[in-house]
C-alpha cells in the first residue's frame, strides 16, 4: 500500500492514514455502523508499582524518559508493534466472510469481532505515537502498510487465509484465545500506559473467543461436516498457536520479564519464583490444558459414529522452537520428508475441503441457530 501521508507527525496523522487503510482493504463502511466510534479506551491498574522483574516495587513508568535504559524501550516497542500488527491482520483474513455468514446474528458479531480489533490495533497504535516519538510514529505507520495477503505481517499465523466460516470458529477460538494469553501477560507492564490499554482490550477479546467456541459446537452438534473435516482445521489452527507462544527457553521471554515488560500468565497468582528458561513453556502448556478442555466438551457433543476430535502434537508443523521445520506428524512421529508431504495432504484443509465448505454454507442447517440470548 502507498502510503499518502509521507510522515506522520502526530495521532491525528495516524488516524488519517487508518482510513487510508480501512479503504484500502475494501472495508464496507457501512457495516461498521454510524453510531460506533473509533476511540481511544484506558482502564485502571490494579498496582502502580511494577509487579515483577528487577525493578519489583519502583513506580511503573509513565514516559517513555522513565525507562531506565534503551534496550527496555526497543523491546517495549517491540511487544507493542507485534500486538498492533496481529489486529489489523485478523480483520484483513476474516473481512471476505462477511457476504456469507450464516445467520444475521453470526454477521453482527463477525462486524463485531473485526471492528474491536481494528481498534485493538488502533490503541496500540496510540501507545506507539504518544509516548515512542519518531520511532513508535514509524512503527505506527508501518501496522497499516504490511498485509496478510501479501504475506508480510509479522506471525505466520496472521498470513493464513480464513476461507470458510468453520475456518472463522476455529480461528476464533485458538488463535484469539492465544491474544487473551498475550493479553493478559503484557496487562501487568511496567509501562503504565500499555497495562491501562490492555485491559479494555481484554475484556472484548473475550468475546471473541467465545464466539468461536460457540459456533464449532454449533458446528458439532449440527453433525453435517464430519469431524475429519474439522480436524483439518484444528491441525491448521493448533499448530500456528504453539508457534505464537514463542522459542523455548527464549532470551526475549527472559529479558522481557526481567524488565517487567511482559509477566507470566496471571501473573498476580504466582507466589513462587519465574523459572526463566520456561517462560513460553509454561504459557504454551497452560493454554494446552483450557484447549483440551474445549475439545473435551466437542467431544461430547459430536456424533458418536465419528472419531474424536483431539489436538496435534506440538511437534506437528512448527516453525518455531526446537521442531522448526522437522517432519512430526499430528501424532508426534518423525516422518521422512516424502511421507511427511503425503502426510500433510492428508491432515491439512485442501482446496477441495475448502470448496466444499464453502458450498456447504449455502445449504440450510450445515450449523445450528446461534442460542438465544
Amino acid at each position: 500500500m502507498l502510503i499518502k501521508k509521507s510522515r506522520i507527525n502526530n495521532f491525528d496523522d495516524w488516524v488519517d492514514v487508518f482510513h487510508q487503510w480501512h479503504d484500502d482493504i475494501g472495508y464496507p463502511k457501512e457495516l461498521i455502523g454510524e453510531d460506533y466510534n473509533f476511540e481511544t479506551k484506558l482502564g485502571e491498574i490494579e498496582s502502580n508499582e511494577i509487579e515483577f522483574g528487577e525493578y519489583t516495587g519502583r513506580s511503573k513508568w509513565e514516559k517513555a524518559t522513565d525507562i531506565p535504559d534503551q534496550r527496555i524501550r526497543d523491546a517495549l516497542t517491540h511487544l507493542i508493534e507485534f500486538q498492533g500488527d496481529t489486529e489489523f491482520a485478523s480483520v484483513e483474513q476474516q473481512k471476505n466472510l462477511l457476504e456469507r455468514a450464516p445467520t444475521e446474528t453470526d454477521l453482527k458479531n463477525i462486524i463485531r469481532i473485526n471492528r474491536e480489533e481494528m481498534r485493538h490495533g488502533w490503541q496500540m497504535a496510540y501507545v506507539l505515537v504518544t509516548y515512542f516519538g519518531d520511532s513508535g510514529k514509524l512503527q505506527s505507520q508501518k501496522l497499516l502498510e504490511r498485509r496478510a495477503s501479501t504475506n508480510t505481517r509479522l506471525l505466520d499465523s496472521f498470513n493464513q487465509p480464513v476461507r470458510n466460516w468453520l475456518d472463522f470458529f476455529t480461528y476464533t477460538s485458538f488463535i484469539d484465545r492465544d491474544g487473551k494469553y498475550q493479553l493478559n501477560m503484557l496487562s501487568r507492564s511496567a509501562f503504565a500506559p500499555l497495562g491501562r490499554s490492555i485491559l479494555p482490550m481484554l475484556q472484548e477479546e473475550a468475546y471473541h473467543l467465545a464466539q468461536g467456541n460457540i459456533g464449532l459446537m454449533r458446528i458439532v452438534k449440527a453433525g453435517k461436516i464430519s469431524t475429519t473435516i474439522i480436524q483439518k482445521y484444528f491441525n491448521k489452527w493448533l499448530s500456528t498457536a504453539f508457534d505464537l507462544f514463542g522459542q523455548d527457553e527464549s532470551s526475549s521471554a527472559h529479558w522481557a520479564y526481567i524488565w517487567g515488560l511482559k509477566g507470566r500468565y496471571d501473573e498476580h497468582l504466582f507466589d513462587k519464583p519465574a523459572d526463566m528458561d520456561r517462560l513460553n513453556e509454561l504459557s504454551r502448556a497452560t493454554f494446552f490444558k483450557e484447549v483440551s478442555a474445549l475439545v473435551d466438551a466437542l467431544n461430547h457433543n459430536a456424533p458418536k459414529d465419528q472419531a474424536k476430535l483431539r489436538i496435534p502434537a506440538d511437534k506437528f508443523r512448527r516453525h518455531i522452537g526446537a521442531y522448526a521445520g522437522k517432519t512430526y506428524s499430528v501424532d508426534g512421529e518423525l516422518l521422512s520428508q516424502e511421507d511427511y508431504d503425503k502426510h500433510l495432504k492428508e491432515v491439512m484443509p485442501s482446496d477441495a475441503d475448502d470448496e466444499f465448505l464453502i458450498n456447504l454454507e449455502k445449504e440450510k442447517g450445515w450449523i445450528l441457530d446461534p442460542p438465544q440470548k
